[in-house]
């Protein structure tokens, strides 16, 4: 299939999924179904963010341009296992292995079963090359490189199973805020989206925040306001519940909005529902984040701004290893 063909087919994805229609929304409700944390509003953001992010025609022909590809096949079939802790997170590396002109074999995670099993089987139905292009596996033996996403433990693993082929093996991260103390509420409450859209389960989910001492906290928890009807989501409140419970019983000082905890703590990565947050003295201290590997966003007033962080560009690559010169490069 040559580069023009692979362009027209994806932005002909780009309409469909735009279009919405009877069909697309059946397949979102199953996905659902099968996940409920894949609440109709955020599977409906993430497609969102494929069609203005990904696939908007002059972003995606300026990628395509920065990388200088052409009709050159690649001829590997790359093996990917997706992660499914957010709906179509493994999207990108789908877009990036089609693009680059290799083949695909797809493991999926039992989490993210339906959404990209139901766009590669549209895709096929308007071109039958992509037959041979894009297939699905429950095991992935024989292939030529590896593309893998999963937990800290699962990555050991994958290091052991593909360690000896080219890869690109991703672990947990997560992401941070740095506040400064003068947000305004407009910023507060964009923060609340980058701590709370898909829960909180994504990588680029703010999980920490670090705040000058004396900080008032109130407009901090007003802000997050927007998002107390997750006390009516049954999995969330259960983890809730139980960070709650977890924090009375060891008497650790929290407050709440009844949705979402805000904890004194050292650690970057928090549980479900809860914030960990820890005071700073100057600001200058907080350069040694750029260097932690464990983050993969920093959000704030001088990095990513507020609002943004589950808004990745084509050019935003996990764990900042860019996937299509590793594809190209083989």
């Amino acid at each position: 299939m040559k580069l023009q063909n692979r362009i027209e087919l994806l932005l002909k994805l780009s309409d469909y999924l735009q279009n919405n229609s009877q069909e697309l929304q059946s397949i979102k409700e199953r996905a659902y179904y099968e996940n409920g944390w894949f609440v109709p509003e955020f599977v409906d953001l993430a497609i969102h963010n494929i069609i203005t992010q990904f696939l908007q025609k002059d972003k995606f022909e300026s990628w395509i341009k920065h990388y200088r590809l052409d009709d050159h096949i690649g001829g590997k079939n790359i093996g990917i296992v997706m992660a499914g802790n957010i709906p179509l997170v493994g999207f990108n590396d789908f877009l990036c292995v089609f693009i680059s002109g290799h083949k695909q074999t797809i493991k999926l995670s039992s989490k993210d079963s339906v959404l990209i099993k139901h766009f590669v089987e549209k895709m096929k139905e308007w071109n039958k090359d992509c037959e041979t292009l894009i297939q699905f596996a429950e095991m992935l033996k024989g292939c030529d490189a590896y593309i893998a996403t999963g937990s800290s433990n699962s990555g050991r693993y994958f290091e052991q199973y593909f360690g000896k082929y080219p890869n690109i093996i991703r672990r947990n991260r997560t992401s941070v805020a740095v506040l400064t103390g003068n947000e305004t509420t407009e910023e507060l409450e964009k923060l609340a989206d980058d701590v709370h859209i898909y829960f909180g389960l994504g990588c680029r989910n703010v999980t920490k925040i670090f705040i000058p001492k004396e900080t008032d906290f109130v407009p901090i928890l007003r802000a997050f306001d927007k998002y107390t009807y997750f006390a009516d989501h049954n999995k969330y409140k259960n983890n809730y519940d139980f960070q709650l419970s977890l924090a009375l019983l060891n008497n650790i000082y929290y407050m709440t909005n009844e949705a979402t905890l805000l904890i004194e703590n050292e650690q970057i990565f928090s549980a479900i529902s809860q914030l960990n947050y820890s005071f700073y003295n100057k600001i200058d201290d907080l350069n040694v984040l750029k260097s932690n590997t464990d983050i993969q966003c920093i959000v704030g007033q001088n990095f990513i701004p507020f609002g943004k962080a589950q808004q990745p560009s084509l050019f935003d690559y996990a764990d900042g290893v860019d996937t299509m010169e590793f594809l190209l490069g083989l």
